[in-house]
């Protein structure tokens, strides 16, 4: 079975074509070689999949042609439990790195105030 068709049915990518250009990218690896999209895949191949900022390394259970609904896509693959361990401690780092939203932009109350402090300066 194609490489890009499988990522299709097993809903990694919307569209095939999104998933050629991600395995053109160098952004899938079949076996930890390179792969093009026509790749023929099997059953019990390790795939590492780098999307989103996020890298998945499943093994293939399944072999699919058609694109069903996703409870049935989880069936092609199961991800390994280091990737899955991984994938989550960095979501963890991402919460703990992420910058907090500036503070709010001055509303009237607040230009009120700063207009009678500058008053009392002048």
């Amino acid at each position: 079975m194609r490489l890009d068709k499988w990522l299709w049915a097993a809903r990694f990518y919307k569209t095939r074509r999104l998933a050629v250009e991600a395995i053109e990218k160098n952004q899938v690896e079949v076996n930890g070689d390179r792969a093009k999209p026509a790749r023929t895949i099997k059953i019990e191949d390790t795939l590492i999949i780098q999307k989103a900022g996020e890298t998945f390394t499943v093994i293939v259970d399944d072999l699919s042609e058609i694109r069903g609904p996703a409870k049935v896509a989880v069936l092609l693959y199961h991800e390994t439990e280091e990737s899955l361990a991984k994938r989550m401690e960095d979501r963890e780092m991402k919460k703990l790195v992420h910058n907090p939203k500036p503070d709010k932009a001055p509303d009237k109350k607040d230009r009120q105030r700063l207009r009678d402090l500058r008053k009392g300066y002048e």
